[in-house]
């Protein structure tokens, strides 16, 4: 059996991939639908792959404390640091920028699901002002995956 920071640093990176995996294909499979009922059922299968960030997002926090102990790195690094500064800001992002705008997405499909088969035009426009938006959270993503991969700083 391998050394213990080597089994915190698998479940480390394993809780990584619980987040950003489902960041980048939920924006996809709701963008993919192109009826009401379609959007509908995407933003229901998106809710349920939702739990994953927030497993991974727990186990991310406790293994990233735990590997910071066993290193004994503390804050000294600053690549860990902007790391840390970055999480935080994707999180607000998605917090407080996306699932508003989500939720408002949501009710208007819930709405607009008796009124035929065609996304309304309204909603449409919604949908396409969360794009910058879950953009911006996923380049935050590539730039926290960039830094713990090379910790250039």
């Amino acid at each position: 059996m391998g050394s213990l920071f080597g089994w915190v640093l698998v479940f480390h990176v394993l809780a990584s991939i619980a987040i950003i995996g489902p960041a980048f294909v939920v924006p996809v499979i709701r963008r993919s639908a192109r009826t009401v009922g379609q959007l509908r059922f995407a933003i229901e299968v998106t809710n349920k792959i939702a739990i994953l960030p927030k497993l991974g997002g727990t186990v991310l926090i406790i293994t990233g404390v735990w590997l910071m102990i066993l290193t004994k790195a503390g804050l000294s690094q600053t690549w860990l640091n902007l790391s840390i500064l970055l999480s935080l800001l994707m999180i607000a992002t998605i917090e407080a920028l996306i699932g508003p705008r989500m939720k408002k997405v949501m009710e208007m499909a819930a709405i607009s699901q008796g009124k035929g088969d065609e996304v309304p035009s309204e909603l449409g426009r919604m949908l396409k002002k969360v794009v910058p938006v879950e953009t911006a959270a996923q380049l935050l993503m590539v730039a926290i995956a960039v830094l713990m991969v090379l910790k250039p700083l």
